[in-house]
């Protein structure tokens, strides 16, 4: 079974723009520090070397695992989505029913997630219990803190800021 990943257009190119970056620049300039680290002879005690070759390791790996996630991507723009109820793409404003406390979060692909800016993923846990709720919803979460309520004041959809200025 395929795993589809959603994401925006954003975080398409982001992905698209990471594997340019690992075939064009960064690979080349490893294979070029193989090459010259070989030229230094004993390969037994060349640090350069196997520090050289560890990291086109890296490098080919992230552009394997790339490749999958954009093999897998499908492209969704949220602003074509309803956003009645809980959705990729939602913005959800929750109050903490024990503490009063106001907090909102967006639901974006995994790729661009930012817990920090309020973007979570949609294969979050968190994600996953807000999905397909709805505005006055009452819903128990389970976090590393422990089981916490909240009621879903606003489903919206709001233009995602993926980055601070």
């Amino acid at each position: 079974m395929q795993k589809v990943e959603p994401m925006t257009l954003y975080g398409y190119e982001k992905l698209q723009a990471e594997v340019k970056e690992l075939k064009e620049v960064k690979r080349p300039q490893v294979v070029k520090d193989i090459e010259e680290a070989l030229e230094h002879g004993d390969l037994k005690e060349n640090a350069e070397y196997h520090a050289a070759k560890e990291m086109q390791k890296i490098i080919d790996n992230r552009l394997a695992e790339l490749a999958e996630i954009l093999g897998n991507s499908q492209i969704v723009d949220p602003s074509e989505l309803a956003h009645s109820k809980v959705s990729f793409g939602s913005t959800v404003v929750m109050t903490n029913l024990e503490t009063d406390e106001e907090v909102t979060y967006t639901i974006v692909g995994g790729c661009e997630s930012n817990p920090d800016m309020g973007l979570i993923s949609f294969a979050s846990p968190l994600a996953k219990q807000l999905l397909g709720h709805e505005e006055g919803d009452e819903v128990k979460f389970r976090l590393p803190g422990g089981e916490k309520e909240f009621e879903i004041d606003e489903v919206k959809y709001q233009e995602i800021v993926f980055e601070c200025n």
